[in-house]
C-alpha cells in the first residue's frame, strides 16, 4: 500500500498515515491495534473508499481500488455508532443495502433471513432500532453488513460503547463468526486484550506508522519496541549494556548487576555486541517472587512498596536498586505458594528466556 495521509492543522499539515504497508491475507481477521490518533481509524476510511490517500495505493482482491467511491468497492463498515436507521424494523434495516442494490425481492428475503439467524437476531426481526438493546444492536449492524456478502468486513471499534461482560460475549462471537463467515475482517481496537483474544495477526500502530505486525502471541513474547511492549500489556523496562555475547545467550550489565538474556540479537536480527546499549522487556507475570535466594544468577533484591488486588492475582509494585518494577503473582488462596506483605524485601528471579531485548 505505501499510503500517506496528512490532514490541514493550525501549524500546517499534521501527518496522520507515514509509510504503511500491509499485506492482509485473505480469510484473516487482522487488527489495527493503537491509541488514539495513531490514524487506524484514517486507514480503515481509507480502506473503505470514505477517505483518499495523499499517496499510496489500495488493492482488494487483485484490484487497485483507486477512484472506485465506496458503494462499489467488495467492503462493508460496521461503525461504533451501528448507523442504524430508527425509522425502519430490523429486517429492513437489513435489506436496506440490497434494495439499493437492485437484489429481487423473494432473494432479499433469503439473505436477510440468514443474517438474521447468523447473528442471533431473527426474533427482533419486526422491532425498531430504539426497541433493542446495545449488544442487539450490534447484531443488526453486523447484519447489515454481512447481507451484502462483501469480500472485506471493516470494523471501527464496533463494541466500545459496550459494557465489559458483553464485550467479552462478543468478542468470542465475532471471532466465531469470522471463521464461519470465512470473509476478511480488518477490525480497529485500542483495547489490546480484544485483539489479542481475536486475531490472527495485529499490526500495532503508534504515530502514523505500524510499529510491529505478527501474530497476537509472537507481539506479546516478543515485542520489538518500548512502545509495543508497554502497550499491548504491561512491562518491566531495564536498561542496561551488552557485557558479552555467546552462540546462546547474552549477558547484560544492568543497575540489578549481570542479567541473562536467551537472547543474542534484537528484534531486526541484528546482533547484539560488547558495549552496545539495550534495553530490556519481561512481563511482570513471567517475575518469579521468593523470599530466599533460591538460585543462581538473574536475582534482583526488591522490596514491596505497594500491592493491588485484582481477584485471581495480586500485582506486587517492586522498588529496586532505585528502579520501580512490578510483578503479577496468583494468590495463595487460590494455589499460589505463598503472598507477600507491604515492605517486605523479596528475591525477584527474571527467566532468562522471558528477557526480550528491545530494538529502541
Amino acid at each position: 500500500m505505501d499510503v500517506y495521509k496528512s490532514f490541514s492543522g493550525g501549524h500546517g499539515p499534521v501527518q496522520v498515515l507515514d509509510d504503511v504497508d500491509l499485506d492482509i491475507r485473505k480469510g484473516e481477521f487482522f487488527s489495527l491495534l493503537g491509541p488514539s490518533g495513531c490514524g487506524k481509524t484514517t486507514l480503515l476510511r481509507i480502506l473503505a473508499g470514505f477517505e483518499q490517500a495523499d499517496a499510496g495505493s489500495v488493492i482488494i482482491g487483485g484490484r487497485d481500488m483507486t477512484g472506485i467511491p465506496p458503494h462499489l468497492r467488495p467492503v462493508n463498515t460496521v461503525f461504533q455508532s451501528y448507523a442504524l436507521f430508527p425509522h425502519l424494523n430490523v429486517q429492513d434495516n437489513v435489506a436496506f443495502g440490497l434494495r439499493m442494490k437492485g437484489v429481487p425481492a423473494a432473494q432479499q428475503r433469503e439473505r436477510v433471513a440468514r443474517a438474521l439467524e447468523t447473528v442471533r437476531i431473527q426474533d427482533f426481526a419486526k422491532r425498531r432500532p430504539e426497541q433493542l438493546s446495545g449488544g442487539q444492536r450490534q447484531r443488526v449492524a453486523l447484519a447489515r453488513a454481512i447481507v451484502n456478502e462483501p469480500e472485506v468486513l471493516l470494523l471501527d471499534e464496533p463494541l466500545s460503547a459496550l459494557d465489559l461482560k458483553l464485550r467479552k460475549e462478543l468478542q468470542v462471537e465475532l471471532s466465531n463468526l469470522q471463521e464461519t463467515l470465512g470473509i476478511t475482517f480488518i477490525f480497529v481496537t485500542h483495547d489490546q486484550e480484544e485483539a489479542l483474544v481475536m486475531s490472527d495477526r495485529i499490526a500495532v500502530m503508534n504515530r502514523g506508522r505500524v510499529e510491529q505486525l505478527g501474530r497476537a502471541e509472537d507481539l506479546y513474547e516478543r515485542p520489538r519496541t518500548a512502545f509495543v511492549a508497554n502497550f499491548l500489556g504491561s512491562s518491566n523496562l531495564i536498561p542496561g549494556t551488552v557485557q558479552e555475547v555467546g552462540d546462546a545467550s547474552a549477558v547484560i550489565r544492568t543497575a540489578h548487576g549481570p542479567l541473562r538474556t536467551r537472547y543474542v540479537t534484537r528484534g531486526d536480527g541484528s546482533r547484539l555486541t560488547p558495549g552496545q546499549e539495550v534495553r530490556l522487556s519481561i512481563r511482570p507475570e513471567k517475575l518469579r517472587m521468593e523470599r530466599d535466594d533460591e538460585t543462581e544468577g538473574n536475582e534482583v533484591r526488591a522490596r514491596v512498596d505497594d500491592i493491588v488486588y485484582t481477584g485471581a492475582e495480586n500485582q506486587y509494585l517492586l522498588q529496586a536498586s532505585g528502579q520501580s518494577l512490578i510483578a503479577f503473582q496468583l494468590n495463595a488462596d487460590i494455589g499460589a505458594d505463598e503472598d507477600f506483605d507491604y515492605d517486605e524485601e523479596v528475591a525477584l528471579y527474571l527467566p532468562p528466556e522471558s528477557l526480550v531485548v528491545l530494538d529502541d
